[in-house]
């Protein structure tokens, strides 16, 4: 019969889980501290603790630490209900096999322990590195949906290797966030880390940022210069919007990953270096694949870990951590002293779809506290006087240049055929960013679900 230890500080807590887990056929024990933790599983032997966060004195990331570190084969699944980015991270990094919030369903945590006990026999050692403080650039993820704690629970699975890992997403969602984490919770982190935008670059002056170029190389190589791959060895490079990177690049930078070494643009010594690499990209690399866009064996190379993060629609719960955030992010900024925001525009922002994701909703508190002269960030601030503007600015300008267009070209009998074809474009899109769920997709269009219904056979005709 496997054995595992129940520890929290509320009795309540112990009292009801070891009579679930009795019940289901496990020999339970329970403690109420970390110490006491410690000293029953030096006793008793358990396969698997289950263990509360917070806790007086020793904490559940400090047990963690010592468990892992006397009994590194004994499986540890965190609960808490004060969770935080930080913590989930460290958490798992530390070698909790799961992180789940209270209050959580009881057949949720028994398929939990069940998937333990059953990796408990394909237990490996575990490397630890050091804790490491805020990040650098003072931003921080944001986020306590269920799609974010399993990419913080990857980010402590595949930060402490040297795996090359590839960030997708839209643009907006965060991917640069994503990849200072990874770098901060590595054993690189006393390291080098440098972001270049592969897309805001030039394709010779990439190449020579990158791999560096020898006197001569090109038109104005007065003198030799030492590319980023060279100098950031033993640390990170993150290469955002990969996609865009050009062939020829791609080769050169496929040999990086395959055995570490490059020569410099115009020149015939090579090089070897140590660095890491983590992409990230907002394009289909599967498609660019098939298109003979990207090369497929630079993808295979980039793709061992894939990490993709949801668009902000998908993890609206999410919003609101986020504008209190952004608040206080911005009091400071603007010397404001708005206290919070309502309601109703929690509420109306939650409604809203962001084709622009975190950066949309970011820029949109931003503009609402500069206009606000009130305590607390209103619908009018957020949503109705801005943003609308913004949006019909947008929609009349595209209408003025289809008009402009048509009327050009002598196409003024075809205006219906173009708003057919914007109908036609407005549901596809609708669809898409729903994943296929009519009925959202009809509440998002605000028209109902047998018009959206009609459309789509119009569409398919």
């Amino acid at each position: 019969m496997n054995k595992i230890l129940v520890v929290d500080d509320q009795k309540t807590v112990c009292y009801s889980l070891q009579r679930f887990l009795q019940s289901e056929g496990y020999d339970v024990l329970t403690a109420s501290s970390g110490e006491e933790a410690l000293k029953t599983i030096n006793k008793a032997q358990p396969c698997l603790v289950v263990m509360d966060v917070r806790m007086p004195e020793m904490d559940g990331i400090e047990a963690l630490k010592k468990i892992k570190e006397m009994h590194p084969k004994v499986q540890v699944i965190m609960m808490t209900a004060f969770s935080t980015t930080e913590k989930a991270i460290e958490a798992t990094k530390l070698g909790a096999y799961e992180y789940i919030i209270k209050p959580f369903d009881n057949n949720e945590l028994l398929n939990c322990i069940k998937n333990a006990l059953k990796a408990k026999e394909m237990m490996e050692g575990l490397v630890f590195f050091k804790e490491h403080d805020e990040y650098a650039s003072g931003e921080r993820i944001i986020g306590k949906s269920p799609k974010m704690f399993e990419i913080y629970k990857q980010i402590g699975r595949v930060a402490p290797t040297d795996t090359t890992v590839l960030i997708t997403g839209e643009s907006g969602t965060g991917k640069e966030l994503i990849a200072r984490a990874i770098y901060h919770h590595s054993k690189r982190a006393d390291k080098l880390f440098l972001a270049i935008n592969c897309a805001a670059i030039p394709e010779q002056l990439l190449e020579s940022e990158l791999f560096g170029h020898e006197r001569g190389a090109f038109t104005g190589a007065d003198f030799k210069r030492i590319g980023k791959i060279e100098q950031y060895s033993g640390g990170t490079i993150f290469l955002d919007e990969i996609g865009d990177m050009s062939l020829q690049l791609q080769s050169k930078l496929l040999r990086v990953l395959q055995d570490g070494t490059f020569q410099r643009l115009g020149g015939t010594e090579t090089i070897r270096t140590d660095v890491r690499i983590i992409a990230a990209t907002n394009k289909d690399l599967d498609a660019m694949v098939k298109k003979g866009a990207f090369r497929e064996d630079l993808y295979y190379r980039l793709n061992v870990v894939r990490i993709e993060i949801p668009p902000l629609r998908e993890r609206t719960e999410d919003i609101a951590e986020l504008v209190t955030y952004f608040i206080r992010k911005y009091n400071k900024k603007l010397g404001k002293d708005i206290k919070g925001i309502t309601a109703e525009a929690i509420k109306k922002l939650e409604e809203y779809t962001w084709l622009g994701n975190v950066r949309e909703l970011e820029n949109t508190i931003q503009k609402a506290m500069v206009f606000c002269n009130a305590d607390y960030l209103s619908v009018e601030c957020c949503e109705g006087r801005h943003m609308e503007k913004d949006i019909c600015k947008t929609v009349d300008e595209a209408i003025k240049n289809l008009v402009d267009l048509a009327f050009k070209d002598n196409c003024q009998g075809k205006f219906q055929d173009i708003l057919s074809t914007i109908e036609e474009r407005m549901v596809k899109r609708a669809i898409e960013l729903t994943k296929g769920n009519q009925v959202h997709a009809a509440r998002l269009m605000g028209i109902s679900r047998n018009t959206l219904r009609k459309k789509l056979e119009e569409t398919n005709e």
